[in-house]
């Protein structure tokens, strides 16, 4: 099953390393990460997306919590949560495409940010289904490079993750 492990961090040297370390020491994937400072510049907040068993997790959660640079370990998916991707995506656009691409772009809330003579480059923003639904619905030959950051994610409501 899919998860997505946010945990609040010190921001210093090495924090990245070690958590990633962790995981990589014990076999366990990372199929994204993203990681930046908070609104306080001491912490970082890391959101992981990884899959596993409901044991695998509890593994996981239990390690990180072990590593001294960790403040607090939180998984998104036990509870209502809502989860944004980002993908910039750069596709052929000539001719006739043109108009296409501008209006598959529409249709899934795009916004062409940069446009050349041959190409168009599209930023993108939603859960991974819908980045991968856009994917499906270009032909595969228009598409000459894709970005995507990985999930980030936040839980819903009163949910938070805090000192």
């Amino acid at each position: 099953m899919r998860h997505i492990i946010s945990v609040l961090l010190e921001n210093e040297p090495g924090a990245l390393s070690r958590v990633v370390g962790l995981f990589s020491a014990r076999g366990y994937n990372i199929e994204s990460l993203t990681v930046a400072p908070t609104e306080d510049a001491s912490l970082s907040r890391m959101t992981i997306v990884t899959t596993g068993s409901d044991e695998v997790i509890e593994q996981i959660t239990k390690h990180l919590n072990r590593l001294v640079e960790v403040v607090k370990v939180y998984d998104l998916s036990e509870g209502s949560h809502i989860e944004r991707e980002l993908m910039l995506i750069k596709v052929r656009a000539v001719g006739k495409e043109r108009e296409e691409m501008k209006r598959t772009a529409d249709i899934f809330r795009g916004r062409v940010i940069d446009v050349t003579d041959k190409s168009y480059t599209i930023e993108l923003t939603g859960d991974s289904s819908k980045l991968d639904a856009f994917i499906e619905a270009l032909d595969k030959s228009a598409i000459l490079e894709t970005v995507r950051t990985g999930a980030s994610g936040i839980g819903r409501g009163e949910r938070i993750l805090r000192v």
